[in-house]
């Protein structure tokens, strides 16, 4: 049952409310608003007798999922690079954010955010990968260095970070490509497997900090009118992977890209290794919807594949 379906048309919270909000020690709430049902989970804004608002997540089925997503959310804000919501209380199916204040853009808002990104980016990892496997949307993310677990992978300058790429990002989502009938994804990507790791290994970079799954629809305008970032898929590499998704969907304004540059200048050749980032959440997109992400993977990996 859907956090919408807990609400009776005036918003009032009927006697069951999500029992995760029992944690926040402010008594049951007064108010429970419906947001609607994403993709993976129903989003609601619980309010309280004190006047005090909190954003609610849920969703069933999910193991690990929030627990996950805070986690993310952790990692990132602990930069104090860019804003991001505070976790109040997290379960294995539910999620409980800071409410953030929607404000129209504050003047130069993508210039600022191209900054702060890049401020992001400057905060290194030990390296490629991630303390544990996370969630791209609903598909798992296996983070685990290839070396063996994180607690025992040693410092990174950046030279793994190819054949980490092709193997926990590229492989791992043509397999399920090809366990729902894309077999061909499998045989390009060995095609192109050495023109691919030429590519990402031209300009190395030691890991960073990444959000992972950053688009027009991940992050937020608070009330301060700055960028607030949501829903990641935290882990840590190269940032050309985090740049290459917000361009994917029709990308920010100009102004957030010049600014970053400004601030982290990119290695000659980005644009050259751009579309092998995106193929990532290409792929990713046909394992969860289907559709025309197939062809699209298909033209990306026969670019780059040999023979």
């Amino acid at each position: 049952q859907s956090v919408a379906a807990d609400l009776n048309r005036s918003g009032v919270m009927p006697r069951e409310y999500p029992p995760i909000l029992d944690e926040l020690e402010r008594g049951a709430p007064a108010r429970l608003r419906g947001l609607g049902g994403g993709c993976i989970a129903d989003a609601a804004v619980a309010e309280f007798a004190d006047g005090s608002r909190v954003f609610v997540k849920r969703a069933a089925g999910m193991p690990g999922m929030f627990e996950c997503e805070a986690a993310g959310l952790r990692a990132l804000g602990a930069t104090g690079a860019i804003r991001v919501p505070r976790v109040l209380a997290v379960s294995s199916d539910a999620l409980v954010l800071e409410m953030i204040e929607a404000a129209p853009r504050r003047r130069h808002f993508f210039e600022n955010f191209g900054r702060r990104f890049a401020v992001l980016h400057r905060h290194r990892g030990k390296s490629c990968g991630f303390p544990h496997d996370n969630y791209i949307g609903a598909t798992p993310q296996p983070n685990q260095p290839l070396a063996g677990p994180w607690e025992g992978a040693g410092e990174d300058d950046g030279a793994g970070w190819p054949a980490f790429f092709l193997e926990r990002r590229l492989r791992f989502q043509v397999r399920l490509a090809a366990a729902r009938g894309g077999d061909e994804l499998v045989r390009l990507l060995d095609r192109a497997e050495q023109r691919i790791r030429e590519l990402l290994g031209s300009a190395p970079e030691p890991p960073v900090i990444l959000h992972g799954d950053l688009w027009g629809g991940n992050y937020i305008v608070d009330e301060t009118g700055e960028a607030c970032l949501i829903d990641p898929a935290v882990y840590n590499g190269h940032r050309e992977a985090d740049l290459a998704m917000t361009r994917l969907f029709g990308g920010f304004e100009r102004s957030f890209y010049d600014a970053y540059n400004e601030e982290l200048p990119l290695a000659p050749g980005h644009e050259e290794r751009l579309p092998i980032y995106q193929l990532y959440h290409v792929l990713n997109h046909y394992n969860l919807f289907g559709g025309g992400y197939f062809d699209q993977s298909r033209r990306i990996l026969r670019r780059y594949a040999a023979g």
